[in-house]
């Protein structure tokens, strides 16, 4: 059986490692439907101080990741593991969504890269990288947070991961829509009542009712997912 294997090049291993090993997601690799392995760039470097960063030529603020760590360390992984999508955690990227994840779905292997500091060396980047994502339009300090929003909402549509496939397929962005509202008990909660077509037991009424209610929610809060 072909499983979905994610690697990430990370400074920062235990960080993503706490994230990715709990419910869901820490569950399915458990039982085998998924692999994330993450790797450690400074282990890579050739010089006693683990340093991967240095200096920008032509000046300016902060620091650059090397690209030789880098190579080394992605250059391990294609040996270990076998080649995969390269893809760079970058603001500069395109930006992720509902539909970049099904499209990275496409990819068994995919390889992640964090970046850190002012970024990393642009020869790395034309060497290796396939293409670049962004989780959206602002800067965090490291690609960490970003490579485990991507493998989640990547891994989450792996078959075998979640108990039910409309565990993903009726959620919001899957079909260009927000999700209908959804309750549980108490039936009135602050003198707020559960609506009673979902009491009704009425599945068809039910259906056509959150069809109309993901409408709507969308057109008030997404206008812009309609166009």
């Amino acid at each position: 059986m072909t499983i979905t294997q994610i690697d990430i090049l990370t400074l920062f291993p235990e960080s993503i490692g706490r994230l990715m090993g709990e419910s869901i997601i820490g569950r399915a690799q458990k039982k085998g439907a998924i692999a994330i392995r993450t790797h450690q760039i400074r282990d890579f470097t050739l010089n006693k101080q683990k340093q991967v960063d240095d200096y920008p030529y032509g000046g300016g603020h902060g620091l650059i990741m090397q690209a030789d760590p880098l190579y080394r360390c992605w250059e391990h992984v294609v040996h270990t593991h076998g080649a995969g999508r390269t893809v760079y955690l970058s603001p500069q990227g395109r930006v992720f969504n509902q539909a970049e994840a099904r499209r990275l779905l496409t990819f068994p292997r995919l390889i992640l890269v964090c970046g850190h500091y002012e970024g990393i060396d642009e020869r790395f980047i034309e060497e290796c990288v396939d293409e670049e994502i962004s989780i959206g339009d602002y800067v965090i300090t490291g690609g960490e947070l970003a490579a485990c929003v991507v493998a989640d909402a990547v891994c989450r549509m792996v078959p075998g991961v979640l108990a039910d496939e409309a565990g993903f397929t009726g959620e919001s962005h899957w079909d260009g829509l927000l999700e209908y509202p959804q309750y549980s008990r108490p039936e009135v909660w602050h003198g707020r009542a559960v609506p009673e077509i979902l009491l009704s037991g009425h599945h068809a009424n039910i259906d056509k009712w959150r069809k109309e209610q993901s409408l709507e929610r969308t057109r008030r809060k997404r206008p812009d997912l309609l166009e």
